[in-house]
């Protein structure tokens, strides 16, 4: 008699529908075996036994999506791309000066040389994919792949070109909508209401390498990747491989619905290694929406420079959890500001759901949008508060840098691995703060991400202005056996907290 294995112990934790499945193939494996045992292996016996082992074989068959890409195929397109590109003046390389009747001038004339290097615009193609979400044919699609375009066109299944324009762009997101400018109807997809979770089985379509039609199936390996592309990071990692032509594709679930839009790949090759990054279509859905409608995307904005918690800020603020998102700096005249927000809060939750860091709170109050009022619940002076702040317009990003110089009237902070110098003895640093005028590249300032020409504006939450005031807060903090000492930095990036570690008292 055939060994049949018990089941494992995490059967009990998979879904319903597969602990089903397992015990129905069990079932008829047990079958097989009572089939052959009871008709002493006689020809009806056989029969039955076949029947089984078929069943068996129809349990344990290859998943195939044959039937989902055969509902969906016809909606992607490839999109195809024309710009012209003009050679800026540093581009152009230098020629060297050719005496007249040198060998070398008529190469150079036959190649519409004369002298010196004209470099003329010249008109470039890209191609990329996209999917149509309308039967009047709007297309959705990456940013890049239409970016600078001059002639937009999309092919599609049946290999038909026909011509479309950009509705809309949003470069924080990477998405594009673009539209049909000829009549349809199309065929179309929708956005899938759901996440889906990691370990699904999910479908990518797109034109990869100038390949149309080409289908790739895997898993979706992880949730909320931030990959460094933008302010708003939070990907679908897959493992279906994509690669170069697949950006503004679909990844559709088991179900035809599109799950996310696939942006970007991790490939130290150029080709696809397995690892795939989707924009969610929760995010897709509000950002193409946005577009169609005003061809831009309004965000919240509550004006805030915002970082992570670490386990050292925590400890020195006296938070129990390094969750939430520390205000290096609450911008004048900002919503924030105007509701009580300052320099060295901690907002930990945004109408009453709690974050998890800078990202999050980013995304939730972008997706809010101007106008909206929200509850903003932020840890202020060892204690938790709440206020109510009205959103603003995201503006366009500004950057403020100064520039140090040297100066005679410095001091050592050797502990630190730092030398300092008062803010108002420097050109440019301001009439606040203690810059950084040199330091020890393998010093703890340095580790903790100082730089040179950075700015100290607070230590332990006091102001300073001289090197002693620093040294002063240090100790300070050793006597009261405390495990760091909060820097309010400004730097090129801007305004930031720095937590330095110091040795209690014995």
């Amino acid at each position: 008699m055939a060994n049949i294995p018990s089941p494992r112990p995490d059967v009990a934790k998979a879904p319903p529908l597969i602990v089903r499945r397992r015990r129905e193939i069990r079932a008829v494996l047990l079958g097989t075996v009572a089939a052959f045992a009871l008709a002493g292996m006689n020809v009806g016996g056989l029969s039955q036994a076949r029947a089984a082992t078929s069943e068996v074989s129809q349990l344990v068959s290859p998943v195939s999506f044959a039937d989902v890409v055969d509902h969906v195929r016809g909606a992607v397109v490839s999109v195809k791309v024309k710009t012209t590109e003009t050679a800026d003046s540093e581009e152009e390389f230098d020629m060297p000066h050719i005496a007249p009747g040198d060998p070398l001038e008529r190469f150079f004339k036959h190649f519409g040389e004369e002298g010196s290097h004209h470099l003329k615009p010249h008109v470039t193609q890209a191609q990329g994919s996209g999917f149509i979400i309308s039967a009047d044919g709007y297309v959705v699609t990456n940013n890049h792949v239409v970016e600078n375009a001059t002639d937009v066109s999309v092919t599609l299944d049946d290999g038909k070109t026909v011509p479309a324009k950009i509705v809309g762009t949003d470069k924080k997101t990477d998405l594009a909508l673009l539209k049909i400018t000829q009549g349809g109807p199309y065929q179309n997809v929708d956005f899938a209401k759901a996440t889906p979770r990691v370990g699904e089985w999910v479908i990518a379509v797109g034109n990869p390498f100038g390949l149309g039609g080409t289908v790739t199936a895997g898993i979706v390996s992880a949730r909320g990747r931030d990959i460094g592309a933008g302010p708003y990071d939070d990907f679908l990692q897959i493992d279906a491989p994509v690669n170069r032509g697949n950006s503004g594709g679909p990844t559709f679930n088991t179900q035809g619905q599109v799950v996310g839009v696939n942006t970007a790949i991790f490939s130290p090759s150029g080709g696809s290694v397995g690892i795939g990054f989707a924009i969610p279509a929760d995010t897709a859905q509000s950002v193409i929406a946005s577009l169609k409608d005003k061809g831009v995307v309004a965000r919240g904005w509550i004006g805030v420079q915002i970082q992570p918690v670490t386990a050292e800020i925590a400890d020195s603020l006296g938070l129990k959890s390094n969750k939430g998102a520390l205000v290096a700096e609450a911008q004048p005249n900002s919503p924030a500001s105007s509701a009580g927000i300052k320099s060295g809060d901690v907002i930990l939750g945004i109408d009453g759901d709690r974050i998890d860091g800078p990202r999050d709170l980013a995304r939730r109050v972008a997706a809010l949008g101007p106008g909206k009022k929200a509850d903003l619940i932020y840890w202020h002076d060892g204690s938790e508060k709440t206020t109510s702040v009205k959103l603003g317009s995201l503006p366009d990003d500004k950057e403020a840098r100064a520039t140090p110089s040297t100066s005679q009237d410095k001091n050592e902070l050797s502990s630190l691995g730092l030398t300092l110098a008062p803010a108002s003895s420097v050109q440019g640093a301001g009439s606040h703060g203690v810059v950084v005028s040199d330091m020890d590249p393998d010093g703890v300032g340095a580790q903790k991400g100082l730089q040179v020409g950075d700015v100290i504006l607070e230590a332990g939450g006091r102001a300073v202005n001289q090197p002693a005031d620093i040294k002063a807060a240090l100790a300070e903090a050793k006597k009261d056996n405390r495990k760091a000492v909060l820097l309010r930095v400004q730097g090129a990036e801007g305004t930031h907290f720095v937590a330095i570690a110091v040795t209690p008292a014995s």
